[in-house]
Parts: C-alpha cells; sequence; structure tokens
C-alpha cells in the first residue's frame, strides 16, 4: 500500500468528500459505480479511497475534521472547489492530460469491456466464477433460475453466462475434460481462474458479494 500512498495528493480529499456527501450522504460501497469511477479516475483502487473516505468520515486527522466543518454545509463551495482540482489535474479533458503519458494500470483493466467479448469485463467473469462454484455442471445452464439472475444484473444474456460457466469446465481440473475449445471467451476466463480458481471459494464469494455493487 506505500507504493499506492505515493500517488495520493491532499487535494483529492475534495473529490473523496463529493462523493462522500452525494445523497445518500455517508460511506459508499466499496465497489458501487461511484466509487469504482472515481477511483478509476484517480488511478487509485478502490479499496485505497474506501479507507480514504472511512477516515474522513470519522474525521481521523484534525485536518480531515477541519476540511468537513469547511464544506459539509457549503455544497456550492465543495462543488466549485473539486472542479477547480479536476481542472488543475486535466481530469476534465483526460485524453489530452494522459496524451504521450504511460499510465500503468492494474485494477482498472477489470472493470473494462473484454476485447470480442463485448459487454463482459473480468468483473463479470469473477461473478460467473463465484456462481459456478455454487451449481453443478447439470445446472449451467441458461435456463436455471441462477444464471437468469446473474445475467440480468450484469446485462448480459443468459446464454452468455452459461458459455462462461462451459469454459471454465473446460478450465476446472476436477473435472478433467478432454476436450478443445474455440472462443475469445478462453484466454480472459483462464486469467480469473489462474487468480481465483484455485484459492478460497469463502474469499471469492465475499468479493463477489462486493463486486455485485457495481451492477446494483
Amino acid at each position: 500500500m506505500a507504493g499506492i500512498s505515493s500517488l495520493w495528493q491532499d487535494d483529492y480529499w475534495l473529490l473523496v468528500m463529493q462523493l462522500y456527501m452525494r445523497k445518500p450522504v455517508g460511506l459508499k460501497r466499496m465497489y458501487s459505480r461511484q466509487m469504482v469511477d472515481l477511483s478509476i479516475e484517480l488511478h487509485l483502487p478502490p479499496s485505497f479511497i474506501y479507507e480514504k473516505m472511512f477516515d474522513l468520515r470519522n474525521g481521523a486527522t484534525p485536518f480531515l475534521s477541519s476540511l468537513m466543518q469547511r464544506y459539509k454545509d457549503n455544497p456550492r463551495r465543495l462543488r466549485a472547489d473539486a472542479a477547480k482540482v479536476r481542472s488543475m489535474m486535466g481530469f476534465s479533458s483526460a485524453s489530452a492530460f494522459y496524451d504521450g503519458v504511460e499510465v500503468k494500470e492494474t485494477f482498472e483493466k477489470d472493470f473494462r469491456q473484454i476485447p470480442h467479448c463485448e459487454p463482459l469485463t473480468p468483473v463479470a467473469l469473477i461473478l460467473v466464477l463465484d456462481l459456478y462454484f455454487r451449481l453443478t455442471p447439470i445446472t449451467m445452464v441458461a435456463s436455471t433460475p441462477e444464471v437468469e439472475e446473474l445475467a440480468r444484473l450484469i446485462g448480459v444474456k443468459a446464454r452468455v453466462v452459461e458459455d462462461v460457466l462451459n469454459v471454465y469446465q473446460i478450465l476446472d481440473p476436477y473435472l478433467n475434460r478432454q476436450e478443445f475449445m474455440v472462443t475469445p471467451l478462453l484466454q480472459p476466463c483462464q486469467q480469473i481462474w489462474q487468480r481465483y480458481g484455485n484459492g478460497s471459494i469463502e474469499q471469492l464469494a465475499a468479493l463477489a458479494a462486493q463486486l455485485r455493487d457495481y451492477y446494483a
């Protein structure tokens, strides 16, 4: 986290506060779309932004208490000063600001659409993998209620979720299926399986529960 902290600037407190003050006022869920959008904007992970918002809410330092007192009853000032921060950082024209600058993306990629698999994202594949461990192979079909529910949540057809589940069956060493599949889903599903498929199912389930907030 030390490397991430070096990317933080105190001006960002205004952007975190602006999100905090959005109705309903208060601490936002870590993977809510608004939190993720701000994280991508600042190139800082949602967990880091969440910790900052938690500190802001609790007035963890005299500086934060003073900052909250200054802006909590003056949304116009907060809006203007937050806009100034974005303007100074070039966030109002991000493509121009980052032109010619190499930005190393990490967590951001999980929320971007997978080429040739649109509109799926790695986050969506994580949710499907969590579902995979909750079903049996015979129920990994589009007509299963859990498959239909997840498809609605992530905004795809149930058949697409079924296709991803089929790829995970090929990748699952416990099933030992000697099948060959040609699909653009194979590589991105392999990457998600390598990250989460051999780990703790409980930890995957906890992560998936948080990531569902992004689609709420």
